[in-house]
């Protein structure tokens, strides 16, 4: 998803599911910090750095090329970003493919409903840091948050389904290595990392080799996962991010005590639904800001200004504070810190050596009922 969504929408779906507007944009600030809250944020502020939620391609060249710098790239990016939908799907293949595949992310996972009830009873920051993994679920379908070739590689098989007069037509899509220039929708030209027969190359990490594609609400592209014997899989995310919404605001009504539980494959769409034109056709419009309709949509839910995101919006704040886990940030870094031990934790109970290098006995939390539905 893109800050806009994650910040916006985050909004919308609080204040629909009855969270006023200052705790509205607490849990939007929140949800939206976790694209930005790396190491060198942290250290800044002197703030503890296992709080990190997302890492700076600096940061990541800094890390070692071994085993251990791969579990720390993992840590964070299965907890935040690529949820694992089966830590356990039988799959055939030797064990370091298995464990990879393990890590595919997906929606209606039982680690997201984990997630979600973990923020419970906790501070708005957890609902917001909750709200932002759901959300990514969607976006991030299909693709693991550790360096891996065979799981995350896209190659000339790259389609876009793009409206014409004449009807929806599938065109190739052009990638370019350029990180200095925008994406173009327009000229199905979009920036992806370069390609890297190594493995475990960190331009293998997550939906790089598809660039920022897959977090756009209008996109609906299609290509051919090798993990999945090079069949083609159609991601409709208009469609699915809308999804994604209703199960936002069915989240925090029950992190806010109108629902009494949260369960996978439930969305709130009666909620939603009074709105469903609105945010159809301005999350179609082929731009890269096109989630700006969500900021339209939240000031006339709650008749308030929704201030522009500012990552810096709390940081004096924390330096100032006496009892800092009190602070805004505080909270935030507090949260980010039991939704990274919990996911590695779980993933580490299922045998899968990627985030330890100990193998932990547990008990079964999932099965997948067939090899394809364990990844998908």
């Amino acid at each position: 998803m893109q800050r806009n969504f994650h910040y916006y929408a985050t909004y919308c779906a609080a204040f629909l599911a009855g969270y006023s507007h200052p705790e509205s944009l607490r849990i939007a600030y929140s949800a939206a910090l976790v694209d930005f809250c790396s190491v060198t944020f942290l250290k800044e502020l002197k703030a503890p750095t296992e709080a990190a939620s997302t890492q700076l391609q600096m940061e990541m060249m800094e890390i070692p090329a071994d085993r251990h710098g791969r579990q720390e790239i993992t840590k964070i990016w299965a907890a935040f970003h690529f949820l694992p939908y089966d830590l356990y799907a039988e799959v055939k293949g030797g064990r370091r493919y298995k464990e990879k595949y393990r890590l595919i992310c997906n929606t209606d996972s039982d680690l997201l409903v984990e997630t979600v009830k973990l923020a419970k009873d906790e501070s708005l920051e957890a609902a917001g840091i909750a709200l932002h993994v759901l959300a990514d679920t969607f976006a991030h379908r299909y693709f693991a948050g550790t360096p891996s070739l065979v799981i995350n590689n896209t190659n000339y098989h790259f389609y876009e389904d793009v409206p014409t007069e004449n009807g929806v037509v599938s065109k190739r899509v052009n990638f370019r290595h350029n990180p200095g220039k925008q994406d173009e929708p327009d000229k199905l030209l979009y920036t992806n990392t370069i390609y890297q027969m190594d493995e475990n190359s960190i331009m293998n990490l997550g939906h790089g080799r598809a660039g920022h594609l897959p977090d756009y609400s209008y996109a609906t592209y299609r290509y051919l996962p090798a993990w999945a014997g090079y069949e083609e899989y159609v991601k409709d995310n208009p469609k699915e991010f809308y999804q994604a919404f209703c199960q936002m605001v069915y989240a925090l009504k029950y992190l806010h005590g109108v629902n009494p539980d949260f369960m996978k494959g439930a969305y709130d769409t009666d909620a939603v639904e009074p709105y469903r034109e609105e945010i159809d056709a301005f999350m179609r419009v082929r731009d890269v800001d096109s989630d700006l309709g969500w900021k339209v949509l939240g000031e006339r839910l709650s008749g308030e200004e929704i201030p522009d995101f500012r990552m810096d919006l709390h940081t004096g704040e924390y330096r100032e504070a006496d009892k800092k886990e009190d602070t805004v940030l505080g909270q935030f870094f507090a949260a980010t810190i039991r939704q990274k031990r919990m996911v590695a934790q779980r993933i580490a109970e299922s045998g899968n050596r990627i985030v330890s290098h100990r193998k932990k006995k547990g008990v079964k939390r999932n099965s997948s009922e067939s090899e394809k539905g364990a990844g998908v």
